[in-house]
Protein backbone atom coordinates (compact mmCIF):
# COMPACT_ATOMS: atom_id res chain seq x y z
CA UNK A 1 0.00 0.00 0.00
CA UNK A 2 3.05 2.12 0.89
CA UNK A 3 4.35 1.28 -2.39
CA UNK A 4 1.33 2.92 -4.54
CA UNK A 5 0.70 5.66 -2.10
CA UNK A 6 4.32 6.70 -3.18
CA UNK A 7 4.09 6.08 -6.82
CA UNK A 8 1.07 8.46 -7.08
CA UNK A 9 2.73 11.23 -4.99
CA UNK A 10 5.99 11.23 -7.41
CA UNK A 11 3.46 11.22 -10.09
CA UNK A 12 1.87 14.25 -8.64
CA UNK A 13 5.40 15.84 -8.29
CA UNK A 14 6.11 15.14 -11.74
CA UNK A 15 3.58 16.92 -12.89
CA UNK A 16 3.93 19.34 -10.54
CA UNK A 17 7.88 20.38 -11.98
CA UNK A 18 6.38 19.59 -15.24
CA UNK A 19 3.75 23.01 -14.71
CA UNK A 20 6.77 24.72 -13.02
CA UNK A 21 9.26 24.45 -15.55
CA UNK A 22 6.96 25.34 -18.58
CA UNK A 23 6.59 28.55 -16.83
CA UNK A 24 9.78 28.94 -16.80
CA UNK A 25 11.06 27.70 -19.92
CA UNK A 26 7.96 26.63 -22.42
CA UNK A 27 8.49 23.64 -23.98
CA UNK A 28 11.39 22.00 -21.67
CA UNK A 29 9.35 19.35 -19.77
CA UNK A 30 6.41 17.61 -21.39
CA UNK A 31 3.94 14.59 -19.70
CA UNK A 32 1.22 13.88 -21.92
CA UNK A 33 -1.36 13.21 -18.97
CA UNK A 34 -1.62 11.49 -15.96
CA UNK A 35 -1.39 8.03 -16.99
CA UNK A 36 1.97 8.67 -18.51
CA UNK A 37 3.22 10.25 -14.89
CA UNK A 38 1.85 6.94 -13.21
CA UNK A 39 3.78 4.96 -15.52
CA UNK A 40 6.97 7.26 -15.27
CA UNK A 41 7.02 7.14 -11.90
CA UNK A 42 6.66 3.42 -11.64
CA UNK A 43 9.67 3.49 -14.12
CA UNK A 44 11.61 5.41 -12.16
CA UNK A 45 10.82 3.65 -8.99
CA UNK A 46 12.38 0.45 -10.62
CA UNK A 47 15.45 2.19 -11.65
CA UNK A 48 16.00 3.75 -8.51
CA UNK A 49 15.86 -0.10 -6.96
CA UNK A 50 17.62 -1.55 -9.73
CA UNK A 51 20.06 0.83 -11.31
CA UNK A 52 20.99 3.68 -9.33
CA UNK A 53 22.68 1.83 -6.69
CA UNK A 54 25.15 0.61 -9.35
CA UNK A 55 25.39 4.07 -10.41
CA UNK A 56 25.96 5.29 -6.67
CA UNK A 57 28.43 2.48 -6.39
CA UNK A 58 30.39 3.30 -9.49
CA UNK A 59 30.53 6.96 -9.06
CA UNK A 60 31.24 7.17 -5.10
CA UNK A 61 34.17 9.33 -5.49
CA UNK A 62 32.89 11.95 -7.19
CA UNK A 63 29.74 11.77 -5.20
CA UNK A 64 32.06 11.97 -1.86
CA UNK A 65 34.53 14.92 -3.24
CA UNK A 66 31.28 17.06 -4.60
CA UNK A 67 29.86 16.00 -0.82
CA UNK A 68 26.61 14.25 -2.19
CA UNK A 69 25.63 16.61 -4.84
CA UNK A 70 26.59 14.38 -7.84
CA UNK A 71 23.48 11.99 -7.20
CA UNK A 72 21.41 14.89 -8.76
CA UNK A 73 23.41 13.99 -11.76
CA UNK A 74 22.56 10.58 -11.27
CA UNK A 75 18.65 11.64 -10.96
CA UNK A 76 19.01 13.47 -13.53
CA UNK A 77 20.32 10.59 -15.75
CA UNK A 78 17.45 8.07 -14.17
CA UNK A 79 15.14 11.22 -15.78
CA UNK A 80 16.52 10.72 -18.92
CA UNK A 81 16.27 7.06 -19.07
CA UNK A 82 12.43 7.55 -18.40
CA UNK A 83 12.34 10.01 -21.57
CA UNK A 84 13.79 7.54 -23.48
CA UNK A 85 11.66 4.82 -22.37
CA UNK A 86 8.57 6.65 -22.74
CA UNK A 87 9.39 8.34 -26.14
CA UNK A 88 7.16 11.28 -27.10
CA UNK A 89 4.95 10.58 -24.41
CA UNK A 90 7.60 12.15 -21.60
CA UNK A 91 10.07 14.54 -22.77
CA UNK A 92 12.89 16.74 -20.83
CA UNK A 93 14.43 19.09 -23.12
CA UNK A 94 18.52 18.76 -22.55
CA UNK A 95 20.48 17.81 -19.41
CA UNK A 96 20.27 20.81 -17.74
CA UNK A 97 16.76 21.07 -17.76
CA UNK A 98 16.87 17.30 -16.22
CA UNK A 99 19.68 18.72 -13.92
CA UNK A 100 16.85 21.62 -12.16
CA UNK A 101 13.83 19.11 -12.57
CA UNK A 102 15.90 16.29 -10.81
CA UNK A 103 16.58 19.26 -8.09
CA UNK A 104 12.69 20.02 -7.84
CA UNK A 105 11.39 16.63 -7.52
CA UNK A 106 13.94 16.11 -4.35
CA UNK A 107 12.66 19.27 -2.81
CA UNK A 108 8.94 18.51 -3.09
CA UNK A 109 9.58 15.14 -2.17
CA UNK A 110 10.79 16.30 1.02
CA UNK A 111 8.79 18.72 1.52
CA UNK A 112 5.76 16.16 1.30
CA UNK A 113 7.91 13.47 3.24
CA UNK A 114 8.26 16.21 6.19
CA UNK A 115 4.93 18.27 6.14
CA UNK A 116 2.61 15.18 4.59
CA UNK A 117 3.69 11.39 5.22
CA UNK A 118 6.16 11.34 8.70
CA UNK A 119 3.37 13.00 10.73
CA UNK A 120 0.52 10.61 9.39
CA UNK A 121 3.00 7.88 10.52
CA UNK A 122 3.78 9.38 14.09
CA UNK A 123 -0.11 9.21 14.21
CA UNK A 124 -0.53 5.09 14.20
Amino acid sequence: MKWILSILINSLVLIVVSGLLKILAPNSFYIENISTAIVASVILAILNVFVKPFLVLITLPITVFTFGFFLIVINAFTLKIVEYLLGNAFHIQGFGTAIVAAIFIALFNMLIDNTVLNPLSKRK
